[in-house]
């Protein structure tokens, strides 16, 4: 069980995961000339939301209403919170694949452009 001591260091892990996200959310345009730094960024970007989510479950699972059964009313109350993560999670891993998509087709194009110059 979660010492009430301990839900200071949980939150800030917490947040520190959800700063993190904010840092790659803000700069990672700025490594588009780097791919591969932007693509492992990405990576631990998807891994830390998925990091706050399992923190946050665990953390309801904790709950005395969660241990007496009342699963249902903590659904009831956190549905949207979970369903938001859980969605801005889902976008998250579109976009990065698009704008990592996007970059590997305009890479391929230049190539392209470069070889039909040269003959």
């Amino acid at each position: 069980m979660l010492q009430p001591n301990n839900y200071s260091v949980v939150l800030l892990i917490q947040l520190s995961l959800l700063t993190f996200d904010l840092f790659v959310n803000s700069f990672s345009e700025l490594l588009r000339t780097s791919p591969v730094i932007q693509l492992v960024l990405f990576i631990f970007q998807d891994i830390s939301l998925l990091f706050n989510l399992f923190i946050f479950l665990l953390m309801l699972f904790n709950t005395y209403v969660f241990q007496v059964g009342l699963m249902a009313l903590l659904l009831e109350r956190f549905r949207v919170l979970i369903l938001l993560s859980v969605l801005y999670l889902l976008f998250s891993v579109c976009l990065h694949s698009w704008m990592m998509l996007a970059h590997l087709t305009a890479v391929n194009s230049m190539a392209a452009d470069r070889h039909l110059k040269s003959t």
